[in-house]
């Protein structure tokens, strides 16, 4: 009786400088990019969970319009950004470079930077779950923010968008944003990326960001 030995073949494993490649270049070819987003954010016994529209156009451009559950605006133009909180007529501006903080990361969407450039120790992280079944899901750390932010989750399609964000602060904080139903090289006008601060409004400069 003679022994058969099934060898079974050696499965190809996904190639992670290959993906990031894929997600660098369909950014980078676009011009403009529309989605729904939800943002959630748990830290210091806080637990809040917003939504609305966001628009991005190259370069450097984004438009936050937040709905829910109170509605506020943020705009950059590429050198400065405008929150405007409607509830409170208060405008807080800051430098767009100030917020390369925890904004970082969506510059990814602006086709700007490149993955493995950007993040240290790229690696796919298959022990998260991912939101949408069929994703991959990578981490990396964000050079030259270590002491804030201990990792960043990218949440990547088959068709190499980038659908979910997480960023875990060095504080055990966790700021998500969800994005879907995603349009690309939208026709978008400059004048929807410019801010005049309301009548009766009170601006504030702001030096962190958000």
């Amino acid at each position: 009786m003679s022994l058969v030995l099934l060898v079974a073949p050696a499965l190809a494993l996904p190639n992670i400088h290959q993906l990031a490649q894929a997600v660098d270049n369909h950014y980078n070819h676009l011009r403009s990019l529309q989605a729904d987003f939800t943002e959630i954010y748990q830290g210091s016994g806080i637990a809040r969970t917003e939504s609305g529209t966001l628009w991005l156009k190259k370069p450097g451009k984004m438009r936050w319009e937040y709905r829910s559950p109170e509605e506020k605006l943020f705009i950059g133009d590429g050198s400065n950004a405008w929150l405007y909180l409607p509830a409170e007529k208060q405008v807080r501006k800051s430098n767009m470079r100030k917020l390369e903080d925890l904004r970082s990361p969506l510059a990814f969407l602006l086709g700007k930077t490149k993955l493995e450039k950007e993040l240290a120790g790229l690696a796919f992280a298959p022990e998260v779950q991912a939101w949408q079944e069929g994703d991959s899901v990578i981490r990396g750390v964000p050079r030259g923010l270590e002491d804030r932010v201990h990792e960043v989750l990218l949440e990547i399609t088959p068709q190499h968008q980038i659908a979910r964000i997480m960023i875990h602060g060095v504080d055990d904080s966790i700021t998500e944003y969800r994005l879907s139903d995603q349009k690309e090289d939208v026709a978008l006008a400059d004048s929807k990326f410019h801010f005049s601060a309301p009548p009766g409004s009170e601006t504030i400069e702001d030096q962190t960001g958000e």
